[in-house]
């Protein structure tokens, strides 16, 4: 646990290390995950004496962003991924499509 910390960020600290884990994560990277997670959220909040501009200035923590930018990549899901999703829903003419237009398709 990182140097510190007090009662919530040490309860905060052993959740996150738990769940890392039974996410199937080993027992040091559920550890590194969880030392990440809290320092991050000490710095937002002002109790650690020093901190990175990026930990500061992200609009959103971590709890708050629920994995929204986690498994999506850089351009969403692949052509092929779209594709699959179109001909599970039936949709028609999908064979011809691009990938923006499989998108729109399916309504994304």
């Amino acid at each position: 646990m990182p140097q510190g910390s007090n009662a919530k960020r040490e309860r905060q600290y052993e959740h996150v290390k738990d769940s890392a884990q039974k996410r199937g994560a080993s027992t040091k990277r559920a550890k590194e995950i969880a030392a990440r997670t809290v320092n991050k959220e000490r710095a937002r909040s002002g109790e650690s004496k020093t901190s990175s501009k990026v930990s500061t200035q992200d609009r959103k923590s971590a709890s708050q962003r629920g994995g929204e930018r986690s498994h999506s990549g850089a351009k969403g899901p692949t052509k092929d991924q779209l594709y699959e999703e179109a001909k599970r829903r039936n949709i028609d003419g999908r064979s011809t499509m691009n990938k923006s237009e499989l998108s729109r398709a399916l309504g994304r």
